[in-house]
C-alpha cells in the first residue's frame, strides 16, 4: 500500500533548521500502514530534508559548518543568471540532497535516541515549504 501526502512548513530567511519529526510521525500514524518505510521529500533546489540530534548548540554548529562550505558573502556564478542572491542556497541543497527515507514499524518511526527529522531551509527569503511524503509498506 502506498500514501502519498503533504505538507506545509513556514521557514525563516537564510537558513533556518525545523524539527518535522511530529509532523512526519502524525502522517505516518494515519496512513494505518503498520510497517514499511516514509520518504520526505521537499519541493524546490535550495532546501533539504536530513536526521540531525536536534538541539540548539548543534543547530548553531552545523548552521556554521554550512557557513565555511558554502560561505555568504561570497559571488557566486549563479548571481549572473538570476541576481537572486541564493547561490550559497543551492550549492548547500545540493550537497545535502532534498529527500530522505525513514523505516517505521508499528506505525512509529525508526529514529535513534536523539535523532530528529529536520527540514534545512537555505534560501535568502522567508519561505512556505511543501513537503511530499510517500509511506509505503503494509
Amino acid at each position: 500500500m502506498i500514501v502519498t501526502k503533504s505538507i506545509r512548513v513556514e521557514s525563516r530567511a537564510d537558513l533556518d533548521i525545523i524539527d518535522i519529526t511530529e509532523k512526519v510521525q502524525e502522517i505516518v500514524s494515519s496512513s494505518k500502514i503498520k510497517e514499511g518505510t516514509v520518504t520526505v521529500f521537499v519541493k524546490g533546489s535550495t532546501a533539504s530534508v536530513s536526521t540531525i540530534e536536534y538541539e540548539p548548540n548543534l543547530v548553531k554548529d552545523v548552521k556554521e559548518a554550512f557557513e565555511r562550505i558554502a560561505p555568504s558573502g561570497r559571488e557566486y556564478e549563479h548571481h549572473k543568471t538570476w541576481g537572486d542572491r541564493n547561490g550559497k542556497s543551492h550549492v548547500r541543497a545540493t550537497l545535502m540532497g532534498p529527500s530522505c527515507t525513514i523505516p517505521f514499524q508499528d506505525g512509529k518511526l525508526i529514529l535513534g535516541q536523539w535523532q530528529n527529522l529536520v527540514l534545512l531551509d537555505f534560501d535568502v527569503p522567508v519561505r512556505e515549504r511543501e513537503l511530499v511524503l510517500t509511506v509505503s509498506g503494509e
